[in-house]
């Protein structure tokens, strides 16, 4: 059986994503190179999808309390073929182990992102 060993929630503006999508280095500060290509292959939702992933790196280091004690790359955000989002810690962000349950939410303007960090 796992522990809940915390939660964390961020909301980011797409519209803000929108503006970095074009500055490459400001993208590899915050993305992996895996994260980078699954945002360009987005088409017309990359900013969409730039914010999510975003908002759940920022929910994960709330769920761990840390805040951003590491490089943003060191969490890398993935999907399965269905869609759902997974976390996998790389880096010093490795060093807390455990998993995460992640969702991850559009509306509008706003991406919302929710972490679990199960021991």
């Amino acid at each position: 059986m796992c522990n809940v060993q915390g939660i964390g929630l961020d909301l980011c503006q797409v519209s803000r994503m929108q503006a970095l999508l074009d500055a490459e280095r400001s993208l590899r500060r915050m993305f992996t190179e895996t994260e980078e290509a699954y945002i360009r292959s987005r088409g017309a939702a990359a900013a969409q999808s730039m914010a999510g992933i975003f908002a759940a790196k920022e929910a994960i280091c709330k769920a761990l309390g840390t805040g951003i004690a590491f490089p943003l790359t060191d969490i890398e955000i993935t999907h399965t073929t269905q869609g759902q989002p997974l976390a996998v810690l790389g880096g010093k962000a490795a060093a807390y182990g455990g998993t995460f349950m992640l969702s991850i939410t559009h509306e509008g303007d706003i991406a919302a992102a929710m972490a679990v960090w199960m021991g």
